[in-house]
C-alpha cells in the first residue's frame, strides 16, 4: 500500500457503515480507505472500488468482498449496473493526486522532481501536459491557468510560454519551471507553481467534469439514508461538492420545476471537517484536505 489515507476515522464515521452494506470507494489508490471499510464489514458486506490508474491495480488483495474496477469514477453507474448492483449504502471519494503519483517523477505531477510533462492519471488518456504547453494557443492556455489555477497572472504566463516555445520545445517539468521562474516573486514561487501544475493536471484529466458526473450519479445509486463522503483538496473541487450536497446541482440555488418546487437529493451531515494538527504533521498530503458528508433523502 503506497497511500496513507486522509481523514480516515472521520470518513468511516461519515459513511455510517453497516456490516452487510455495499460501499463504493471511487478512488482506490493505495487501498487504504477500502481496507479500512472492509475491516468494519461482515461476510455479507462489499466494496466496489474504482481507479483509472494502471499502477493502482497492483495494490489489490484477495478478498471476496472487494471488486476493483479499472475505470474512471465518471462511469460509476454503468459499472455498478454491469455487476448487477442496483443501489449502494455509501460512496467515498478522496479526490486529487495520490502520494504515489506525486512521488513518481516520470508521472510529471510534482514540482519537486524532474520528469516528462505527462500528468495523466491513466495511460489511456490521449492528452498530456506537454501537448497542452506546446500546442494550445495563448487564449486557451490563459483560460486554463485562470480557471483551473485561479492565477491573476494567467495571461502573462501564457504569453511567455508561447514566446519561449518558438525556440525550444518545453518537454519536462524542469523546462517549465525554469521558464516561469523569472516571472514569479520568490515569496509566491512554490504556491503559484503548484497552481500552474494543478491547472494543467485538471485539463489533462478533465477532473472537474468527471467530478460533476460522479456527484450527479450518486443521487441515483445511493439508497435512501445512504451516505456520500467527499475529500477535496482545492477550492474548485470543494465548491462543486458543497453546492451539489446543498442544492443538488452546481448553481448557487436549487433547480426548480414548472411549479416552483425544488428537489434536493441530499441533506448535509455536520460541518465541513478538516484534519487536525497531528494528522497534518504525520501526513503532509492532509494539509489542504476538506471532508464534506451528506445523506441521501
Amino acid at each position: 500500500m503506497y497511500h496513507k489515507p486522509v481523514l480516515l476515522t472521520a470518513s468511516l464515521e461519515g459513511l455510517a457503515l453497516k456490516k452487510s452494506g455495499t460501499y463504493v470507494d471511487a478512488t482506490f489508490g493505495g487501498g487504504g480507505h477500502t481496507k479500512a471499510i472492509l475491516s468494519h464489514l461482515g461476510p455479507g458486506g462489499k466494496v466496489v472500488a474504482f481507479d483509472q490508474d494502471e499502477d493502482a491495480l497492483v495494490n489489490q488483495w484477495e478478498d471476496d468482498r472487494l471488486l476493483l474496477v479499472h475505470q474512471n469514477f465518471r462511469y460509476l453507474q454503468k459499472f455498478l449496473r454491469f455487476h448487477n448492483i442496483e443501489k449502494v449504502d455509501g460512496v467515498l471519494a478522496d479526490l486529487g493526486v495520490s502520494s504515489y503519483q506525486l512521488d513518481t517523477p516520470n508521472r510529471g505531477f510534482s514540482i519537486r522532481f524532474e520528469g516528462p510533462l505527462d500528468m495523466r492519471m491513466s495511460h489511456n488518456i490521449d492528452n498530456t501536459a506537454e501537448n497542452i504547453i506546446n500546442t494550445y494557443d495563448e487564449t486557451s492556455l490563459g483560460n486554463i491557468f485562470y480557471r483551473y489555477g485561479e492565477l491573476r497572472s494567467a495571461r502573462r504566463f501564457a504569453a511567455e510560454i508561447i514566446n519561449q516555445r518558438k525556440n525550444n520545445k518545453i518537454a519536462t517539468t524542469q523546462d517549465l519551471i525554469e521558464l516561469l521562474k523569472p516571472m514569479i516573486p520568490q515569496a509566491r514561487f512554490f504556491k503559484e507553481l503548484a497552481q500552474i501544475f494543478q491547472a494543467l493536471r485538471i485539463e489533462v484529466n478533465q477532473e472537474l467534469s468527471a467530478l460533476e458526473s460522479l456527484l450527479e450519479q450518486t443521487a441515483y445509486v445511493l439508497k435512501p439514508q445512504g451516505r456520500l463522503c467527499v475529500i477535496s483538496y482545492h477550492s474548485l473541487e470543494d465548491r462543486l461538492v458543497k453546492r451539489y450536497m446543498q442544492y443538488g446541482c452546481f448553481d448557487n440555488e436549487p433547480n426548480k420545476d414548472a411549479f416552483g418546487n425544488s428537489h434536493m437529493p441530499f441533506k448535509k451531515i455536520g460541518k465541513m471537517l478538516l484534519p487536525d494538527s497531528e494528522e497534518i504533521k504525520s501526513n503532509k498530503r492532509a494539509r489542504s484536505a476538506k471532508l464534506r458528508i451528506a445523506e441521501k433523502t
